[in-house]
C-alpha cells in the first residue's frame, strides 16, 4: 500500500470543519453511516486527533474483499512506539467500516519505501492487516478509537511490526546463514516537514509592472474568497448544531407522541368493552320492561288490595336468594344501628353489645359474602345469554 502524499495536519477547529460537512452530505456522495451513529463518529475521531494529533481524519475509497468500493472515513498518521528506551512512529491507518461504531474498525500498518512487515507477527498479516485482542473483544459503545491506539502502542511496544531495510553495500560482508540477525526497529522520522525542493523564488528585476498587479489582486482575491468561505463554514457547523438540537427535541416528542397514542388506544378499548356492557344491560332491562309492562297494569287497576310482599316475584332460584340476602344484610345493619343508639342510652350493658355485635356481623358477613357469589353467577347467566341472543339483537357490534 502506497502511503498517501504528507499534507500539513489542521487543527481543531478545521477538523470539527471537516467532520460535520463529511458527515451531514446528503445524496450519492454521502458516507454509508447510519444517522444515529455519525454523532459518536465525531465524538470518536475529535478524542482520537486531540490525544493523537499525527492521526489525520480523511475520506477516502475502500475495497472490500469482495471487490465492492466505498467512501470511508479513515485516520492516517503515525502512533509513537516506544522501544528500548526510543520512541518511533509507526505508520497506520485505521479504516471506520460501514458498521461503526458497533463493530471494530480495520486497522493496517502503512510502511513506508524503506521499511518491511515483520514476518511472522503474532498480531500483523503480510498484508499489514493487524488484529490485536482489543479489537477482538470491542464492545459497543464503550470501546473506542483513543483505547485502541493505546493498545497499539503496548502492543507494537513488545514487539514492533515493522523494520527498515538493509540498504545495498557496495563490498557485502558474506552472508551468515548460522544466525539470523535481528532487524533494527523503524527510523523515527524527523519532526516537521522537508523544505521545498524548488527553493525560493527569486523576483525577477525585469518583472512587468501590470504583472505585479495582476498577481497582487489575485492574492487578494483568494484571500478574500477564502476568508467567506471559512465564514460560510462556521455559519454551516452553528446551523447544523442547531438542526443536531432539534432533532434530538424532535425525537423526544415523538415518543411522547407514541406514549400518548398507546394510551388513547387503550383508553378506547376499554370504553369499547363498557359500551359492550351497557348495551348488553340496556336489553336485559328492556327485556324485564316488556315482561312485566302487563304486571304494572294490573296492579293500577287494584290499588286497594296491593300487598307489597307480592308486588315483585322473583325470576328464578338465584334472584329469590339474592333477594333474602339482600334483605338479611340490611336488615342485620338496622339491628346494629339500633344497639349503638340503645348502647349510647345505657339500656344495653357494653359486654353484651359487644357480643351481639360480633354475632350480627359474623352473619352479615356470610349474606353480603353469599350475594357476591350469586351476583357473579347472574352475570355470568346474563352473558350467555346475550351471546345466544346476539345474532337476533339490535345492538349487536
Amino acid at each position: 500500500m502506497v502511503p498517501p502524499p504528507s499534507t500539513p495536519s489542521l487543527d481543531s477547529q478545521q477538523i470539527q470543519q471537516f467532520l460535520s460537512s463529511v458527515l451531514s452530505q446528503r445524496g450519492p456522495s454521502s458516507l454509508p453511516y447510519t444517522e444515529d451513529s455519525k454523532w459518536l463518529i465525531r465524538q470518536h475521531l475529535l478524542s482520537l486527533t486531540s490525544r493523537y494529533p499525527s492521526l489525520q481524519p480523511k475520506t477516502a475509497t475502500f475495497t472490500h474483499n469482495d471487490g465492492r468500493s466505498v467512501n470511508l472515513l479513515q485516520a492516517d498518521g503515525t502512533i509513537p512506539m516506544p522501544y528500548q528506551g526510543v520512541t518511533y512512529n509507526i505508520p497506520i491507518i485505521i479504516w471506520l467500516i460501514e458498521s461503526y461504531p458497533r463493530y471494530p474498525p480495520v486497522v493496517y500498518v502503512n510502511p513506508t519505501r524503506d521499511m518491511i512487515i515483520k514476518r511472522p507477527h503474532p498480531h500483523v498479516s503480510p498484508s499489514g492487516l493487524v488484529s490485536i485482542p482489543y479489537l477482538q473483544n470491542w464492545i459497543y459503545p464503550s470501546s473506542n478509537l483513543v483505547d485502541l491506539v493505546v493498545n497499539f502502542c503496548s502492543v507494537f511496544s513488545h514487539d514492533p511490526p515493522l523494520y527498515s531495510q538493509r540498504r545495498s553495500n557496495p563490498n557485502p560482508n558474506p552472508p551468515n546463514y548460522g544466525q539470523q540477525q535481528q532487524p533494527p526497529p523503524p527510523r523515527v522520522a524527523a519532526a516537521g516537514y522537508p523544505p521545498s525542493p524548488y527553493g525560493r523564488a527569486q523576483p525577477s528585476q525585469t518583472e512587468d509592472a501590470a504583472e505585479v498587479y495582476r498577481r497582487n489582486a489575485v492574492n487578494k482575491l483568494v484571500e478574500m474568497v477564502h476568508g467567506d468561505i471559512i465564514k460560510m463554514r462556521k455559519e454551516r457547523e452553528a446551523e447544523m448544531e442547531g438542526l443536531f438540537s432539534a432533532q434530538g427535541v424532535l425525537r423526544k416528542r415523538e415518543e411522547e407522541v407514541n406514549k400518548g397514542l398507546k394510551e388513547m388506544q387503550d383508553e378506547k378499548e376499554a370504553l369499547e368493552q363498557q359500551l359492550q356492557v351497557v348495551l348488553m344491560s340496556t336489553d336485559v332491562l328492556a327485556g324485564w320492561v316488556r315482561e312485566n309492562e302487563g304486571k304494572i297494569k294490573n296492579l293500577g287497576n287494584n290499588n286497594d288490595n296491593v300487598d307489597v310482599d307480592e308486588v315483585f316475584h322473583c325470576a328464578d332460584v338465584l334472584s329469590k336468594q339474592m333477594l333474602d340476602c339482600t334483605a338479611a344484610d340490611l336488615a342485620i345493619e338496622d339491628v346494629v344501628y339500633s344497639l349503638d343508639k340503645a348502647l349510647q342510652e345505657g339500656a344495653v350493658p357494653f359486654d353484651q353489645y359487644l357480643r351481639n355485635v360480633r354475632l350480627l356481623s359474623r352473619e352479615q358477613f356470610f349474606h353480603k359474602a353469599t350475594a357476591a357469589k350469586v351476583r357473579a353467577a347472574q352475570m355470568q347467566a346474563q352473558v350467555a345469554s346475550m351471546a345466544a341472543r346476539a345474532p337476533h339483537s339490535n345492538y349487536a357490534p
